[in-house]
């Protein structure tokens, strides 16, 4: 059976990116959104979109059918809503997993964040959402699925062209990286042995002055 992704929160910064990288290496592409019109002019016009929530369990069956690998890359956004870190950053993930596995999806790619392991962190102020990114990890960790899990640091809209630095778990605490970079290596581990069943914390390391 021939690749077919699907990416959750495609039309982010980040999701995006990764929709890019997918569509370069001309792997098909099936793009979750909840919003159909916003998909279309945000997206590259050969990219299919499924109309799905991840809080709707039925909706991502929908999605994930003719799907072989799945890049999750949703995240709450600042708002005054003290649930939305647990409802999209772990409810929503949740959901995506327990999916994927009845579907069959032969790997799964989670975009986190540098810092989930350290809960004094001060993003945890925005109702907790490194904890609730690190639950969401454990899931799927545990959850039996093929993953990689890539843990960014500080991310940035603009390229440069410094090389990354890929750590293991809970070794990197601070960098930044831009975006692009991030759906590089995302897509790299869908090809990558030693990208399987891993933790990637992810950053570029400035070039030598």
């Amino acid at each position: 059976m021939t690749m077919k992704a699907l990416v959750a929160g495609g039309t982010g910064e980040t999701g995006r990116r990764i929709v890019q990288e997918l569509v370069n290496r001309q792997i098909p592409v099936k793009v979750l959104v909840r919003d159909q019109d916003k998909g279309k002019n945000i997206l590259p016009p050969e990219v299919e979109l499924a109309v799905g929530d991840v809080l709707d369990v039925d909706s991502l069956t929908k999605a994930m059918t003719g799907c072989t690998v799945l890049l999750c890359a949703t995240g709450a956004r600042p708002s005054l809503d003290p649930s939305g870190p647990y409802q999209v950053d772990y409810q929503g993930t949740k959901n995506l997993v327990d999916v994927a596995k009845a579907q069959g999806i032969e790997q799964f790619v989670l975009v986190s964040s540098l810092c989930v392991s350290k809960f004094f962190h001060p993003l945890n102020l925005f109702w907790l959402v490194l904890y609730w990114k690190k639950q969401a990890e454990t899931y799927l960790e545990n959850s039996g699925l093929n993953y990689t899990i890539v843990r960014p640091g500080g991310l940035k809209n603009e390229d440069n062209s410094n090389p990354i630095l890929v750590s293991s778990a809970d070794t990197l605490f601070e960098g930044s990286i831009p975006r692009k970079k991030v759906a590089q290596v995302c897509v790299d581990s869908l090809f990558k042995d030693e990208y399987q069943q891993r933790i990637l914390e992810i950053i570029t390391q400035p070039s030598e002055a």
